[in-house]
């Protein structure tokens, strides 16, 4: 039989057709609708240019939800996600888990060694690198220079919480609309409490102590929420109890606030185009009560790829360029070095035109300040700055977190929601067997 070279030409179109449609990966991105996130997806050209056999799809979702559902997919090997944005929380819990794909097998110009030590060791077990940091912070306060000047006071560079409630009452006029702090009351594990669960930590609270006995019932963590309260009652914006960062950066930005103490990742957004205040915003460390530390957190918005997903490669292709120097250069070169995400590498850090960033030095700073592994004055079994790194706190901080924001609200008083707090962990704590 004989065949033609037409039908031998038209076999291999077909063949070659097949063959690219068969190298084409598509690869599902969950995110955080967080600002550095939202920008990641407006850069995507680049990656489509260099990567055109690798469709993203993304889910970008608020900070909560995100949570949830990437939690709920990747404990059921759902499969759904082929990247996850996940925090320094998740990444050492799951990497034992076996629910991450090790990142150790990065190109070498990823140049891993590049990454901020404090950074990379919280995406680290067991040697292995599980997630890449897109961005890391810790949080700092930052405040309106105008308002502190017409007050006539300075802010120190490390300003007490006593120097904080001064401010705060010196820059309220809420006949004007402004409120001299905003803090998070939104009920969330990674919201109101990781503020305040870092705050404590500066007034010598814990959550659990050597023996994972809750800690709610002692006077540190008294004088933490009464603190709280009192300044935010008296100083903070109406209906603080809805508010978590997104929702303080745009009071911060429309100039309702007088000072917001937050992650250093708001840095570039209180400064940029989008602030009406943003000539006139400085920077100070998270405040302390002398006790030794600092009530700033430690955390990274990290990508990693569940072990559920069926195209590895080309999540870690993604990865790769999302969180490489050479995305940096190019956010730089779109956008300003202000707006490169922080926190991650030392090169960045070391970098001239990195340097002349107003909250360069101080988000550095502050990131170095901060030590999960000896987090708080008393000894804690647990690590963890901001949160405790047990796989429970997920439910716990997010249970706490509703107490407290109900107390915010006016719906309980300090006492009762510390009582409440107090019942409600040990009873877990008990179910959970850390406890008799």
């Amino acid at each position: 039989m004989k065949i033609s070279h037409r039908a031998l030409l038209g076999a291999t179109v077909s063949l070659t057709l097949a063959g690219a449609a068969m190298a084409e990966t598509t690869i599902t991105v969950a995110t955080v609708n967080n600002g550095d996130m939202i920008r990641m997806q407006g850069l995507m050209d680049d990656f489509n240019a260099k990567h055109p056999d690798i469709t993203v799809e993304w889910v970008t979702l608020e900070e909560n939800v995100l949570r949830q559902n990437v939690t709920t997919d990747i404990a059921t090997g759902g499969g759904q996600y082929d990247v996850l944005t996940i925090g320094t929380y998740e990444v050492p819990i799951w990497g034992k888990q076996g629910w991450l794909t090790s990142l150790n097998d990065l190109p070498a110009e990823y140049d891993v060694d590049d990454l901020l030590p404090a950074i990379r060791g919280g995406l680290t077990v067991d040697g292995n690198l599980y997630a890449a940091p897109f961005y890391g912070e810790s949080s700092m306060v930052m405040y309106r220079t105008d308002l502190m000047e017409a007050a006539g006071l300075t802010m120190p560079e490390a300003p007490t919480w006593a120097d904080i409630e001064k401010a705060a009452a010196a820059m309220t006029n809420k006949d004007a609309g402004i409120y001299g702090v905003c803090l998070r009351g939104k009920a969330g594990w990674g919201e109101n409490m990781a503020f305040l669960t870092a705050m404590s930590n500066s007034f010598g609270a814990r959550w659990f102590d050597e023996n994972w006995n809750p800690q709610f019932d002692q006077p540190e963590w008294k004088a933490t929420l009464d603190f709280y309260l009192n300044l935010m009652n008296n100083y903070g914006p109406p209906g603080a109890s809805n508010n978590g960062f997104n929702e303080n950066l745009t009071l911060f930005n429309q100039g309702k606030c007088g000072m917001w103490i937050d992650a250093t990742v708001a840095a570039s957004f209180v400064t940029g185009k989008d602030s009406t205040v943003a000539d006139k915003v400085g920077f100070a460390l998270a405040p302390d009560n002398g006790l030794g530390k600092r009530g700033n957190w430690l955390w990274a918005w990290s990508l990693a790829i569940p072990s559920s997903s069926d195209a590895p490669d080309a999540a870690k292709t993604f990865i790769n360029w999302a969180t490489s120097k050479g995305y940096l250069e190019l956010v730089a070169s779109k956008e300003g070095w202000a707006n490169v995400p922080p926190g991650t590498r030392t090169s960045l850090y070391e970098n001239p035109e990195y340097q002349k960033v107003p909250f360069a030095k101080m988000t550095l700073d502050s990131i170095n300040a901060a030590d999960p592994t000896n987090p708080t004055v008393k000894p804690v079994p647990y690590v963890g700055v901001q949160f405790v790194a047990i796989p429970e706190f997920q439910g716990l901080g997010t249970t706490v977190g509703e107490i407290f924001s109900a107390a915010l609200a006016g719906q309980k008083t300090a006492d009762e929601a510390l009582a409440e707090a107090q019942t409600a962990v040990a009873d877990e704590m008990k179910a959970a067997g850390y406890i008799q």
